[in-house]
Order: structure tokens, then C-alpha cells, then sequence
């Protein structure tokens, strides 16, 4: 998309489609938080026979977010800085994305920011964001060195957990790309951490979806032409049935639990250990894979009365609520904007100054980008926070 094709309008609505994007993943995951760990029955037993129907403890207090946002907010970082670094003739997202990861892994284990590290630039000096929030271990593992996998050589080739789909929303914002290159970019940067295809090709499958719905499509036609780029790809089959089922399901009655209980319940492997709650509570139920999660977060999108009903619906279940939540918050915030986001869920959203900032920094870059640093203009300040190096 050429710059300047970028009227006013057309950039008020993307900003807002942003900002809805990643606020929309963000409210999800702290909507989801409380719940992890619990099985549907042990969520009706902890907050009534309607479930969780807002913000509850997680990490201490409401509204706090897990590794799950954290996450989204360095692919952030990384794909601005690629965009950055086109100006130097060095052009390879995945290797700019990788490294943004590789800065949220020091804050996993560092007590705070790096002054030493010429390449924190802005994000990663953000002391709040040195918290671990249940952190996936193979994105520990994958985020570990500096090696750049491949989907040939992928990083974890047996992990199919949806913790990379549920940071892979922001490839979807990138609105002047094809379709099939946001699909090939976000499976490449999936498969740092998560390396089986149906863990990799659900997080292209979101972040294509993402895509169509920023631009403007209709969620069905959003989820057909993710349909259409996955059928060529290897290993497909699991992520194109359980986009199937989200869409049979949305004509199998009223929306509720119990079918979005069903949709979880696709493939999770016999006898594997649940996730552990944030209070370690117990009655775990088998974690499912990253199909699995897609399935009840586009599901809940299209049946979805507003973003909060659409939200509660996708939490309230067996299966991993804070990436279902993640997803489904996505998938609303992209499609409806940030003026549709329940307001008083966003007061109590934690780092919601930086996801602001965050999200404005990256729309004055997808539009604006040739007047902060090309070669004739550029914007020191600009280029501390987003560093070339």
C-alpha cells in the first residue's frame, strides 16, 4: 500500500482497527487469566452457573495480562523495526521478529531493564513488562538462543500449543501486504517456538483472518480465504477442520457453553496434564492444541452479540481461556475497532499506556514510515525507540 494513498479517514479507521486489535487480544487474555487450569464444571463452581462474566483475579490483581500479550506487544516491536530497517537495504522480517523475542526472553529472566544492551530501544525498557505470566515453556526453550529456525528445521517440531498463535494477531495489521505473504511471515516467526504444523499454520490462520477483517472483509469471507491459502500447505488438514467446525457450529443452535465446550474438545492428547492455574487450582482439564483454540475463538467472533459477549463465551470452558480469550478479542477488536471494547474492562487492563503507545507507534509507521527515516527525512528520536541495529 503506497503512503500516500493514506487519506485521513483511512487513517483514523486503521488506527482504530489497531488499537482494537491488540486492546481486544489484551482484554481477552486478562478476561481468560482466572480460568486457567479449570475445567468447565470447576468454572460454574468458582463464579455461578454463568461462568466468569468479567474481570477477576489473575497475577494479583484484575485486569492482568500473561505471557500471551507480552508477546504480541515484542511482535509489535519487531515488525516496526523491520519496516525501520528497509532503509539500510537489510530486509528480512522473520530475523527482526526473532530478535524481539529473543528481547522479551531477557525480560523473563532479568530483574529489569538492560541499560548495557544497545537494542532494547523503547519496549524493552518498559519495567512492568518484567513479569513472568505463565510463560509456555517452548517459547522459553524456542527464544533461548539466537539461532534462526526454519519450517524446514523448525524450533520444538512436536509443540502444538496455541501460545504462538496468540501473539501472532499484529502480522494481520500489516494491511499492504498479499494475503498469503502475512500467511508465510507468521508461520515462519511461529515456528521460532512452536514447530508442528498444526500449531504454526493456526497461527497463519489467525493472522490472515486478522488481516481480512482489518481491511474490511466480512468474518466469513475472512475465514474462507484463511480456508483457501492453507490448503496448499502441509499438514493443513487439523486447522482447516477445526475452521470447518467454527463455522457448521454457528448454525447448531443458540451459542453457549456447551458448544463451545464441544469445540474444545477436538484433539487433546489422552492422559497430558492440563495447564496450572494461577492459584494452582485444581480440577485441570487436558490442555488443548492450537487448532482447538482457533476453532472456539472464530466461532465465538461470528456469533458474537458485542465484543463482551463474544469474550465471556470464549473463556467459559475447559480449554486454554486466556488463548481462546487472546484470539477471540483479536478477531472482535479487528472487526469492530477499538470504540466497540467494553470500557470498563479496558480501565482495569494492565499496560494499557503502552499498548496505546504501542499501537499508534505502529500505525504512524505503516503510514507514515517514509517521513521518520528514509533517507532524506528521519527522526532521531524515532530511531532510538526503533533502533536499525
Amino acid at each position: 500500500m503506497v503512503t500516500g494513498l493514506w487519506g485521513r479517514i483511512e487513517q483514523q479507521d486503521f488506527r482504530s482497527r489497531i488499537r482494537g486489535t491488540l486492546l481486544g487480544a489484551a482484554l481477552g487474555d486478562a478476561l481468560g487469566a482466572p480460568l486457567a487450569g479449570l475445567s468447565l464444571d470447576a468454572v460454574r463452581e468458582a463464579h455461578g452457573p454463568d461462568g466468569l462474566t468479567g474481570p477477576a483475579v489473575a497475577h494479583g490483581r484484575r485486569g492482568r495480562i500473561t505471557a500471551a500479550t507480552q508477546l504480541t506487544l515484542f511482535t509489535v516491536d519487531g515488525l516496526i523495526r523491520a519496516h525501520v530497517r528497509r532503509d539500510t537495504g537489510v530486509w528480512h522480517p522473520p530475523t527482526d521478529v526473532h530478535r524481539a523475542y529473543r528481547r522479551w526472553a531477557a525480560t523473563q529472566h532479568d530483574w529489569g531493564p538492560d541499560e548495557r544492551r544497545g537494542d532494547n530501544g523503547w519496549l524493552a525498557q518498559q519495567e512492568w513488562l518484567y513479569a513472568r505470566r505463565n510463560p509456555d515453556r517452548a517459547c522459553l526453550t524456542g527464544f533461548g538462543d539466537d539461532v534462526l529456525a526454519t519450517l524446514d528445521q523448525p524450533k520444538n517440531p512436536t509443540a502444538r500449543g496455541a501460545a504462538a498463535a496468540a501473539r501472532s494477531a499484529p502480522f494481520g495489521l500489516l494491511v499492504g501486504w498479499e494475503p498469503a505473504l502475512v500467511l508465510q511471515l507468521s508461520v515462519e516467526c511461529a515456528a521460532q517456538s512452536h514447530g508442528h504444523p498444526t500449531a504454526h499454520l493456526s497461527a497463519g490462520a489467525l493472522a490472515v483472518i486478522v488481516h481480512g477483517l482489518t481491511r474490511g472483509d466480512s468474518p466469513d469471507a475472512a475465514v474462507r480465504r484463511a480456508l483457501g491459502l492453507l490448503g496448499a500447505r502441509p499438514g493443513h488438514q487439523p486447522v482447516t477442520d477445526a475452521l470447518q467446525r467454527a463455522m457448521s457450529a454457528v448454525t447448531q443452535g443458540p451459542p453457549g457453553p456447551d458448544t463451545v465446550e464441544a469445540l474444545t474438545a477436538g484433539k487433546s492428547a489422552p492422559g497430558t496434564p492440563g495447564p496450572t492455574g494461577p492459584t494452582g487450582a485444581p480440577g485441570a482439564t487436558s490442555a488443548p492444541d492450537a487448532s482447538d483454540a482457533l476453532a472456539v475463538a472464530v466461532y465465538c467472533a461470528l456469533v458474537a452479540e458485542d465484543v463482551a459477549h463474544g469474550l465471556r463465551l470464549a473463556v467459559n470452558h475447559g480449554g486454554d481461556s486466556a488463548a481462546t480469550g487472546t484470539l477471540c478479542g483479536a478477531l472482535l477488536g479487528a472487526l469492530h475497532g477499538e470504540t466497540a471494547l467494553p470500557p470498563a474492562w479496558l480501565a482495569e487492563l494492565e499496560g494499557r499506556a503502552t499498548l496505546l503507545e504501542l499501537c499508534d507507534d505502529f500505525a504512524l509507521e505503516m503510514t507514515q514510515g517514509p517521513t521518520l527515516h528514509s533517507p532524506s527525512a528521519s527522526s532521531p528520536g524515532w530511531l532510538a525507540r526503533y533502533p536499525r541495529g
